[in-house]
């Protein structure tokens, strides 16, 4: 199974209990800019996104993060304010991946960004499990013509349902 984690999700119950540490880090609030680095641009999760990307107003997560030195840094930031921190963090537990990713706060529109959505939906790619990604095999019916698309519960006699007891 896989696990993604955003923004202040760093300090939930799961994460905190998959770390093992109590992922405590410092933070702002003031809307200062933040600049992301990518730093491994050859994996999954950094596929389609630019070397760097200004998100204009954030929150300030910063170092020291309290997270296991076995995690891969995708992602670094820099804030307007000096701070950095490893905002995109991937680890392998057991059969399952886990990927840390700081941008994001209910006062900013960070999600609206489309190199943090690019972000997201390739994370999320890359967690989920090998037994449950799709095929590569295109399914086609023996004969297409036969295929019905009404519903089929439509025809279902729901009579007895409305009758009192």
């Amino acid at each position: 199974m896989g696990l993604i984690c955003l923004h202040s999700a760093h300090f939930s119950k799961i994460f905190k209990k998959m770390m093992g540490t109590s992922c405590s880090l410092h933070w702002r609030e003031v809307g200062e800019k933040e600049r992301v680095w990518t730093v491994a641009p050859y994996h999954p999760i950094a596929q389609g996104i630019p070397e760097t990307f200004v998100l204009p107003h954030s929150e300030m997560y910063g170092e020291c993060f309290e997270v296991p030195e076995d995690g891969r840094i995708i992602f670094m930031s820099w804030y307007e304010g000096g701070n950095v921190f490893r905002s995109g963090i991937t680890f392998q537990r057991d059969n399952g991946k886990i990927f840390y990713f700081s941008p994001g706060h209910e006062t900013y529109p960070i999600y609206h960004d489309l190199n943090v959505q690019k972000i997201i939906s390739n994370a999320i790619r890359w967690a989920a499990p090998i037994a449950m990604q799709p095929e590569r095999v295109t399914w086609m019916p023996e004969n297409p013509e036969k295929i019905v698309s009404e519903n089929p519960l439509a025809k279902l006699d729901t009579s007895a349902l409305h009758e009192k007891a």
